[in-house]
């Protein structure tokens, strides 16, 4: 797929539908936290939309922090290699960490960062994700806590989601179905 290129995207999932369930996320994570504090750790660049919406659905102190990794590239299929551009801030030791993920597909990306996680002592440790794409998991053991939606093995676009920096702006998520002329 020659990037430069327009797609037809054909809608999946409705702002609608993402703001409904993105309540319900933030309902059962005010649920299980009831009366502590959560530490974000925001996933760039594609969960900011998913986080930011997530934060204001959830009724309790909190801090979000960001971490930046890569493993896409101008390419539709994770190539396997996770790279750390930005880590954490501050500590997370003794904090409740909820990881926010826009999708998680063949796992690489997020065993990784929940291993680097986990070697800093949270209270807590538990892993949000907006999408989930099982039917492309390559790594064993990656427990979702909290799951907006699983889905089909398409390559998805829309709502942060990216296809080499495009089309994250888009209100609703989508399937590139094929290339415009």
């Amino acid at each position: 797929m020659d990037y430069r290129r327009k797609h037809k995207i054909s809608v999946y999932l409705t702002e609608e539908q993402l703001n409904k369930r993105i309540a319900e996320i933030g309902a059962e994570i005010t649920e299980r936290f009831r009366g502590e504090s959560v530490y974000l750790v925001c996933i760039l660049k594609g969960s900011i939309f998913f986080t930011t919406e997530l934060a204001k659905r959830i009724e309790l102190p909190m801090t979000i922090d960001f971490m930046s990794v890569s493993s896409y590239g101008a390419s539709t299929h994770s190539g396997g290699v996770v790279n750390v551009k930005k880590d954490l801030e501050h500590s997370i030791e003794g904090e409740n960490v909820i990881v926010v993920e826009d999708i998680i597909d063949s796992g690489n990306t997020l065993s990784r960062l929940m291993t680097l996680f986990s070697h800093r002592n949270p209270k807590t440790l538990t892993l949000c994700a907006l999408l989930d794409k099982p039917a492309r998991r390559t790594v064993e053991g990656i427990h979702v806590d909290f799951t907006g939606f699983r889905i089909p093995d398409k390559f998805v676009v829309g709502y942060g989601l990216d296809y080499d920096q495009r089309y994250r702006n888009l209100p609703y998520i989508g399937f590139i179905e094929d290339e415009e002329e």
